[in-house]
């Protein structure tokens, strides 16, 4: 399997005024020194307005400076805001990221996940979906016409050439983010990578393996004539130290990513610097259900997370996301956790990845039938809600 990094770019209360610089310039150098200890990827995402969970609204900065100081490591969208964006401004910008970067840039999409972000841009939680399907039709030929107009439902886009065109042709590989069963299903139909935004044990990630394969090889459904990528990532909060104890301690609060979720998932509008997410955080911490949160996660020392990581082998994970920016997780705590990591654990599973891929590729070309699982148990969300809403985890 391979390995990235994932960047929500959280930053709880109390702030200082050079708490964001701080957190960008940290998150930069663990990104130099994750090329240099060659993991494959780099994630950052797109929110807006989310106070303290998500202080990352223009991802294609961050990972333009990123791709100035690495190599080799991928840069991934994981994701951008189709819903809130229009798609020729996505195709320019991701395009231009793609030169700069000289063929490094994954291209993860998706709409968006509360009515905080969407409706300060006029868009409605109900019209999503709709939205984001019309914009893939409309942004994706961008890439590889030079004369294309688009008329939708949502988006008009008269005749244009969209330049620059990325240095990866016809486009950078697709991805769409997904935190429920049906929209890895969806994911795997419309031909794109899942990003899975779920903690899952071993058990539901060869459910969610099982519904993402059959879904691409027996249901395929482009929305236009765009390259698949047929790959499956999940993200996992992570720490790796010496001991099992260390690790839990210098990760803890790293549930603060799964609470802010639910939270801005499940409420209206907070009103700016109306509450502390992190002192509401603390509150839910110590009920049952704060307690009881968290899932599987690879949390521990190097022998622990060897064992973890065997049973999503197993299950023929293709990426496992390392969440290692959460909560008030230290910048040393997570470049040591990074070394200890590469040092020890993730060479062998990396080095196996050459027998996942030709496992993948007999299954693509109908080699291998996979089961149908029954995806029913897997279905719960995440986690419970933290305020007084009994909604489930709303998809991404």
């Amino acid at each position: 399997m391979k390995f990235g990094l994932f960047y929500e770019h959280q930053l709880p209360r109390p702030w200082r005024p050079d708490s964001e610089y701080q957190l960008l310039q940290d998150s930069l150098a663990q990104i130099e020194l994750a090329d240099r200890l060659g993991y494959d990827y780099a994630w950052a995402v797109e929110h807006h307005f989310l106070e303290e969970y998500s202080h990352s609204s223009a991802p294609e900065v961050f990972l333009a400076a990123a791709s100035q100081r690495t190599q080799r490591i991928r840069l991934g969208h994981g994701i951008i805001q189709l819903t809130t964006n229009h798609p020729a401004r996505v195709a320019e910008r991701v395009a231009t990221l793609d030169l700069l970067s000289k063929g490094r840039v994954e291209l993860g999409i998706g709409e968006g996940s509360s009515t905080t972000e969407l409706h300060p841009f006029d868009r409605r939680y109900r019209d999503k979906r709709a939205i984001w399907e019309d914009a893939v039709r409309c942004m994706l030929p961008m890439f590889w016409e030079s004369n294309w107009a688009y008329d939708g439902e949502h988006f008009k886009f008269p005749a244009r050439n969209v330049v620059p065109k990325p240095m990866q042709q016809p486009h950078p590989p697709l991805w769409v983010a997904c935190s429920q069963m049906e929209t890895i299903r969806m994911a795997g139909r419309r031909g794109m990578g899942a990003l899975a935004f779920q903690f899952l044990n071993a058990n539901s990630a060869q459910a969610w393996v099982h519904a993402y394969y059959n879904a691409y090889t027996k249901t395929l459904d482009r929305l236009t004539n765009y390259q698949t990528n047929p790959n499956l990532a999940i993200v996992a909060g992570f720490m790796c130290a010496p001991t099992d104890e260390e690790a839990q301690r210098l990760a803890d609060g790293w549930t603060f990513f799964q609470f802010c979720l639910a939270f801005y998932g499940s409420h209206g509008p907070v009103a700016p610097g109306s509450l502390s997410m992190w002192d509401e955080y603390e509150k839910w911490r110590a009920t049952t259900e704060g307690q009881g949160a968290g899932g599987v996660s690879l949390i521990g020392s190097p022998e622990t997370l060897r064992r973890r990581l065997h049973e999503f082998e197993e299950s023929h994970i293709d990426q496992v996301i390392l969440l290692n920016q959460a909560g008030k997780t230290t910048h040393q705590a997570i470049c040591d956790s990074l070394e200890l990591f590469a040092r020890e654990v993730m060479p062998e599973f990396q080095a196996r990845d050459v027998a996942h891929q030709a496992w993948k590729q007999d299954v693509l070309d109908g080699r291998i039938e996979l089961a149908e699982i029954d995806t029913t148990p897997y279905q719960k969300r995440a986690i419970a809600d933290p305020g007084q809403k009994n909604q489930a985890l709303l998809s991404r």
